[in-house]
């Protein structure tokens, strides 16, 4: 359980996986806001506190590179773990993003690299 409940952004074009993560999340104790494309992933990117984004990568009209691209320029300082099911991206994607992981490596995996992202921006 995480000791403050951190605003979390889901985006992915899949609503039974975007639902999936989102109860998840609830459950790890995150509060969590979602997103089915791109463009309304960043308009919620921009307008709420959010803390860390949970981005898929395959999504139509804009891949989860281009909307890591653009909240790196609207806030650079928020962590991105991109989801794929796809292995092996370009280079100017994945480096665009904290983490990266396949959707094959389940809530676990996930759960601890949320928690690792979190823990690597705390101010000592």
């Amino acid at each position: 359980m995480t000791e403050t409940s951190h605003l979390i952004l889901c985006v992915d074009d899949e609503l039974i996986g975007l639902r999936v993560r989102k109860v998840l999340l609830e459950r790890a104790g995150y509060r969590v806001l979602t997103a089915m494309d791109g463009a309304s992933g960043l308009r919620i990117f921009e307008t709420e506190p959010v803390e860390a984004v949970v981005l898929d990568y395959s999504m139509p009209g804009m891949h989860g590179g281009e909307v890591a691209g653009r909240m790196r320029q609207i806030k650079p300082s928020i962590p991105i773990l991109l989801l794929s099911a796809y292995l092996g991206l370009p280079a100017e994607v994945t480096s665009l993003v904290n983490l990266y992981m396949t959707k094959g490596e389940g809530a676990p995996v996930l759960l601890s690299k949320l928690e690792a992202l979190f823990q690597s921006i705390k101010t000592p």
